[in-house]
């Protein structure tokens, strides 16, 4: 019988996969693809590996910064001089504090190798009573040890940040350092008038009198003002009374010396605020004669730090919290 032409011819076997040449195919698919994942799980998990070790280093690093506390000498203490440095703001919140700033200098007149101790300064001042602890501690320390104290003056010593230098044997500065300011301030606002024109009015109760005392949203009070303008006499008189002790006849006093000035280096040189123009490195090797300079200044940490800056805001939260929070309790 002779095929019809439109039935289709048979396939020929040399054309035509086997079953087993398709199985062999599939499954060297199936093979690359499974090598395929397997080799991106292997890198995935190599890199979550190296994040997860990279992330655990800066964890590392960081609680090293907040809680490892730095100071000190860091080298071994043979004959050197030992620098304690007054850098920013003189205040109990600062860096520049009285407790940090006489750890430094205790730890610097006690170690046998440190022939004098240098005070590198550069701060504007701050408050009359820790410049006063730190006065006061560096003429014990001197009496006690019978070493010299050296004051280097770099960009600014003024106000408080001086009160402190002039209990320094000598005080060297920079041509251009500025030095001086002895005077006192008390400083605010007054908005009684604006108060007025926006038509606020203050509520104060107080229980004494000078309770409200120098209050910005009252009207001054002569009487309180002349007892403010006293008290900050008294103690300009005090900070007169130190600069005067500790500069003995090197002091050149005329009527803008404790007026609240300040001069460049030379001039503080010319008015017998200032002794020698020099650098720390200048006074350790000419004048101690110890080029080998020790760090004595305490660093603290990190969370330190940051409790002495944000310690006073964070407690205020917290008590407002527990005042907003107190009459849900109840």
């Amino acid at each position: 019988m002779t095929p019809n032409d439109d039935t289709p011819a048979a396939a020929s076997p040399a054309s035509a996969p086997t079953r087993e040449a398709r199985l062999d195919g599939l499954e060297r698919s199936v093979d690359r693809l499974v090598q395929e994942v397997m080799r991106d799980r292997r890198s995935e998990r190599r890199w979550r590996v190296f994040f997860r070790l990279a992330w655990f280093g800066l964890f590392l690093a960081v609680a090293y910064a907040i809680f490892v506390e730095t100071r000190g000498p860091t080298a071994p203490a043979g004959p050197h001089t030992a620098l304690v440095e007054i850098r920013g703001e003189i205040a109990s919140e600062s860096d520049a504090n009285a407790e940090a700033i006489v750890s430094g200098l205790r730890s610097a007149f006690e170690d046998q190798g440190a022939q004098a101790v240098v005070l590198r300064i550069n701060s504007p001042g701050g408050s009359p009573v820790q410049a006063g602890i730190v006065n006061d501690e560096i003429q014990r320390l001197k009496v006690k040890h019978g070493k010299k104290v050296y004051a280097v003056v770099e960009e600014v010593c003024a106000s408080g940040a001086y009160y402190v230098a002039v209990a320094a044997d000598e005080i060297f500065v920079d041509k251009a350092s500025l030095v001086g300011s002895i005077g006192v301030l008390m400083d605010g606002f007054g908005f009684v008038g604006a108060m007025d024109k926006l038509g606020i009015e203050r509520r104060l109760l107080t229980a004494g009198e000078n309770k409200g005392m120098l209050d910005p949203f009252s009207p001054q009070n002569d009487r309180q003002v002349a007892y403010a303008q006293a008290m900050i006499d008294q103690i300009h008189q005090q900070f007169i009374t130190v600069v005067r002790a500790g500069r003995g006849e090197r002091l050149k006093e005329s009527p803008d010396t404790f007026s609240g000035l300040f001069w460049n280096g030379e001039q503080a040189i010319e008015l017998g605020l200032a002794d020698r123009l020099g650098n720390l490195d200048y006074v350790a090797r000419e004048v101690v004669q110890a080029e080998d300079i020790i760090d004595y200044t305490p660093r603290g940490n990190l969370a330190e730090r940051l409790a002495r800056r944000f310690g006073a805001g964070v407690g205020e939260s917290i008590v407002l919290g527990l005042r907003q929070l107190a009459p849900m309790l109840r």
